[in-house]
């Protein structure tokens, strides 16, 4: 009788050491081995292609990960959580909240308020479920050295949280660079763990790739790069029921002579993994306006919001705060 597979070790070709090393480089559960790719197993595991290929494959068999019927997904799709923004216009924008087990990239012009989003959910994350939270805390990977603590403290205060015990709860890393930035996505998996986090902010995605890759004869090596990082951050996303939440920059198209020429950094390859994309613009004054581009169920549609001292807020929400 074949032996019955409920652990990494108990996959065929993993011994000891092999699962020592598997463990070592954040492969712990069946899940993460099957989706893996052979040359991931082969490299961190020093594992030969025949024998990763054979360990992928048990490990596939014994999750069943094949066709499903509709109405399996649809009770699997209960388990997807809803974060809050803070503000009523931008959930029912997003269809009640940022989803978990999937990628949302927002992307504009500089002040178009992409990092006040994060600071906010940076926030909204740890509140309680029934308040439109998910009682988890916050990985961010800073990129441009935008994070600052008072404007999380801020924003903490309105929710009624205790500032000094909210900014415990978030777990800041400084990206150098593109190389350092995939390696922290890569090793993220266990700290994600132990730390109950529920929220990924990557801000901003592109901002290191854009600054290596110059020139048209580098586009080919820099694209390839930043597919594999989404395609990470997508595994996480999935593996852990977590929001993975990117910032974007973007860029002018010049063959567009009619309309806004405005487009995100990164072609179809961000545009593809990210399943929620939202187009951040400034307004008068304090005003900003979100525009849902793409959802895989949501109509395209537009919200308007304030970005204040107390962060995201409703329009109407801000003038009642004034009178």
């Amino acid at each position: 009788m074949a032996k019955e597979i409920r652990e990494i070790e108990d996959l065929p070709g993993v011994g000891p050491q092999s699962a020592d090393k598997l463990m070592k480089a954040g492969y712990r559960t069946l899940e993460s081995i099957a989706v893996a790719t052979p040359a991931e197993l082969m490299e961190v595991a020093e594992l030969g292609e025949a024998t990763a290929m054979k360990i992928i494959r048990a490990a596939r068999d014994a999750l069943q990960m094949g066709f499903e019927s509709a109405d399996v997904l649809a009770e699997k799709r209960k388990n997807v959580g809803r974060l809050t923004t803070g503000s009523k216009a931008l959930d029912e924008l997003i269809g009640g909240g940022i989803e978990t087990m999937s990628i949302t990239e927002l992307y504009g012009k500089f002040a178009s308020s992409k990092t006040q989003w994060c600071f906010q959910t940076a926030v909204t994350v740890q509140l309680p479920k029934q308040n439109g939270g998910l009682e988890g805390n916050c990985l961010w990977i800073d990129t441009e050295n935008s994070f600052r603590p008072e404007r999380i403290e801020a924003i903490a205060k309105r929710f009624g949280l205790e500032p000094k015990q909210v900014l415990k709860n978030i777990y800041v890393a400084r990206a150098y660079n593109s190389d350092h930035q995939v390696l922290l996505a890569e090793k993220s998996e266990e700290i994600i763990r132990e730390k109950n986090i529920k929220l990924l902010i990557v801000d901003s995605l592109t901002s290191h790739f854009r600054a290596e890759f110059i020139g048209r004869g580098t586009i080919a090596e820099r694209q390839q790069r930043l597919n594999k990082h989404m395609h990470t951050l997508q595994k996480i996303a999935e593996l852990n029921n977590l929001v993975v939440l990117v910032t974007n920059q973007v860029m002018q198209r010049p063959d567009v002579l009619f309309g806004d020429p405005t487009a995100p950094i990164g072609g179809e390859i961000v545009g593809h993994a990210s399943k929620t994309r939202i187009y951040l613009r400034k307004g008068k004054d304090d005003l900003r306006i979100a525009k849902l581009v793409d959802s895989p169920c949501l109509p395209d549609g537009e919200a308007v919001y304030r970005v204040t001292e107390r962060g995201i807020e409703d329009v109407k929400e801000s003038v009642k705060e004034k009178d």
